[in-house]
This record gives C-alpha cells, sequence and structure tokens, in this order.
C-alpha cells in the first residue's frame, strides 16, 4: 500500500512515496501549500491555489461575443491553465461566482480544520481521471454523477461513444469503463493533481439525503440495498418487526433511516455507503485543491462552462434533465417535518461540514434551537 504525504517548510513544498519502510522525497510541488484537513487518521495531502503556479504561455486576452465569454485559444494550453488565465482575463458571473466557490472553500477548510492525515488509495476511488482533456472528476452519487459519468466516457471513449445519453445508466456504473485515480502509481498521481483540473460537483446536503433515500428505499427494482441496509435498519431501529420486513428490508421509514445514520453503531462497523456518505469524506475537499466547484443547483451553467473549459464542449454536451421527480427543498422539508429536533439536531451535524464547505444555509424547516 502506498500513501501521499506533504510537508510544509519555508517556500517549500514536497511529496513523498515510500521506499521500504521508509517515506523520501519524491519531487518539488512549489506551488503547493500543506493545510489541515477534516479527518483524523492516516496520510495527508493539499493542493493549493492553482493561480500560484506559474503559466507556461503568457495569457491571450479573452473575447465577447455575444454576451458570452470566448476561451482563449488553446495552443498547448492544458484545461487548467486556461482556467488560470480565465481568472485573470474572464469577467464573466459564472467565472466570478465559480471564483468565490474556490475562495470561499479554502477559507472554510483553513478555518474548521485541525489535524492532518494523508491520502491513501481508497481515498482516491471516487476521482475519474480523463488524460486525454488534463481532468479529474470526483464523483459524488445523487449530484448528477449519472450523466458525468455518461459525459466522461464520451471525452475518454477514442470515438467509441458519441452521445451521452446514448449510454445506458447501468453501463455508466460498470468498474473498468472508466479509471480511477487509485489505479496510477504513486508518481503518476502526484503528477495529475499538481498539473490536471480537478473538478466536483455538489448538492444541497439534505436535498441530496432524501433523495438517495427515495431511490435506494422507496423503489421496489433496489432490492440490493433493502437486503444489504433496509434489513439492518428494521432489526436495528424497529419496535417488534414484521418477519416480512426483517426479510426483505422493502419498507424504510426515512425517520428509520435517520436513526440507522446517526446510530454511532453505523460508522463504527464501516464507512457510510456512497449515497449518503458526506461529500468531504467522498472527495477531500480541504486535502485535494478543486479547481471548479459545481453546483447541482446551477448544473446545466456549470457544466457548459467546465466544458468549454476543457476544450471538450465540441466533443460532448451536458445531458439536459427534464426529470419531474428530482427531489427539491419543500419535497426534503416534507421528509423531515416528522424527525424530532432532537435527531434533526443529529443528523445536521453529522453533515455540518458539507453545509459549512461549500456555503449551503441552514433548511428553514429545521427545528434546531
Amino acid at each position: 500500500m502506498w500513501t501521499l504525504a506533504c510537508v510544509a517548510q519555508v517556500n517549500k513544498t514536497r511529496l513523498f512515496k515510500p521506499t521500504g519502510n521508509k517515506v523520501e522525497s519524491e519531487e518539488k510541488c512549489p506551488w503547493n501549500v500543506c493545510e489541515t484537513p477534516l479527518r483524523e487518521s492516516g496520510a495527508f495531502l493539499n493542493l493549493l491555489n492553482p493561480s500560484m503556479m506559474p503559466a507556461v504561455n503568457s495569457p491571450r486576452p479573452s473575447e465577447q461575443v455575444s454576451g458570452q465569454t470566448s476561451f482563449p485559444v488553446k495552443s498547448g494550453r492544458s484545461p487548467l491553465q486556461t482556467l488560470q488565465e480565465n481568472d485573470q482575463l474572464d469577467h464573466s458571473a459564472v467565472q466570478a461566482t465559480l471564483q468565490g466557490r474556490r475562495e470561499l472553500l479554502e477559507e472554510t477548510c483553513r478555518t474548521h480544520t485541525h489535524k492532518r492525515r494523508v491520502l491513501g488509495p481508497e481515498d482516491l476511488r471516487h476521482l475519474i481521471v480523463d488524460d486525454k482533456h488534463k481532468l479529474l472528476y470526483c464523483y459524488v452519487p445523487k449530484v448528477a454523477c449519472t450523466n458525468w459519468k455518461r459525459v466522461m466516457m464520451v471525452l475518454t471513449g477514442d470515438g467509441r461513444y458519441r452521445e451521452p445519453l446514448a449510454i445506458p445508466a447501468n453501463e455508466a456504473h460498470v468498474a473498468g469503463n472508466l479509471r480511477s485515480l487509485s489505479e496510477y502509481s504513486t508518481s503518476e498521481i502526484n503528477k495529475r493533481l499538481r498539473t490536471y483540473l480537478k473538478f466536483i460537483f455538489v448538492r444541497e446536503p439534505f436535498e441530496r439525503l432524501v433523495s438517495a433515500y427515495r431511490n435506494k428505499f422507496t423503489r421496489s427494482y433496489n432490492t440490493a440495498f433493502h437486503k444489504r441496509y433496509g434489513t439492518k435498519i428494521i432489526q436495528r431501529h424497529r419496535l417488534d418487526p414484521q418477519s416480512e420486513a426483517l426479510e426483505k428490508g422493502n419498507d424504510v421509514s426515512f425517520e428509520e433511516f435517520v436513526y440507522y445514520l446517526v446510530d454511532p453503531q453505523t460508522q463504527r462497523e464501516e464507512p457510510l455507503n456512497e449515497h449518503w456518505e458526506r461529500v468531504h469524506s467522498l472527495c477531500h475537499p480541504c486535502l485535494i485543491h478543486y479547481d471548479v466547484v459545481g453546483k447541482y443547483e446551477t448544473l446545466a451553467q456549470d457544466s457548459r462552462y467546465l466544458l468549454k473549459v476543457a476544450g471538450a464542449d465540441g466533443e460532448a454536451k451536458f445531458p439536459t434533465s427534464s426529470k419531474s421527480t428530482r427531489t427539491t427543498g419543500d419535497m426534503a422539508a416534507e421528509f423531515f417535518d416528522n424527525i424530532s429536533p432532537f435527531y434533526q439536531k443529529k443528523l445536521f451535524n453529522l453533515y455540518r461540514m458539507d453545509f459549512l464547505l461549500f456555503n449551503y444555509s441552514v433548511p428553514a424547516y429545521l427545528k434546531l434551537s
């Protein structure tokens, strides 16, 4: 097993790799600065603001066409270099919003993190690699990740795929169709973390949570989740359960799901399932600097901007959604209506860092006082 480590010194930051029982310096990364992470165990790496990295080519002015930002001709530039130039030259509302999200995320990490850890391979499983366009995408379930995986399959498929929506949803999640950063060697990982554009899409935490519950526990076809999690939840958190419920696990209430999430035994046994795990535990945004933090609430414009920066907007368009069943804030409020203030507070504390890091307000329907 390998780990990545980062040690901050005066004007110098280094990445490390293990050699036998010793950890040796691998290569300098002078534009990286170590921060303290959210989680408390393991190893440690952070990549701070890419604007500190010297540009390879001098910037060219961007142009405005019909009120839309026109990105400079790439001329060998990577998406990361293009984004850095846009930070200086592009004054569009979308660019300003994305820059503001990055800055707030960095400031929140500095304020609310305390102990160091090192990233191991299990921490990088959610980072999908596109070597052709030099992109790293950390996927978060229930935040349009099926469509983003479809897009990544088009971008990395060497012509095998043309249209994202022509790819079946289940195929987008098949292991092996996309490469994870955890599959690379330590030196290859370090190189990609330094030089590729890293992006993530996030969502209001409780809307995402209710969406996960609805999808995994109220759909009759999700029998694997019913067996794996539903039976356990019913056994532990339902008084006098019927034998059929214990066998099938297909009628878990949202209230029982909340009890399961805040039960200390749950996380002592194993990590939370990725569909309801916190974003900061899946993607480590205080350890890995994300150049673009997109939001589900502005999915279309953020996706369009990202593909344009990557120079891939001619190869793939992010699918537009016409779903009328998506989980909204009003719908989430209805689910929380039967949750007592005591358990609302415990659940909010569990997801508190996601609210803080990504600038989501405390939902008005919560009774926390």
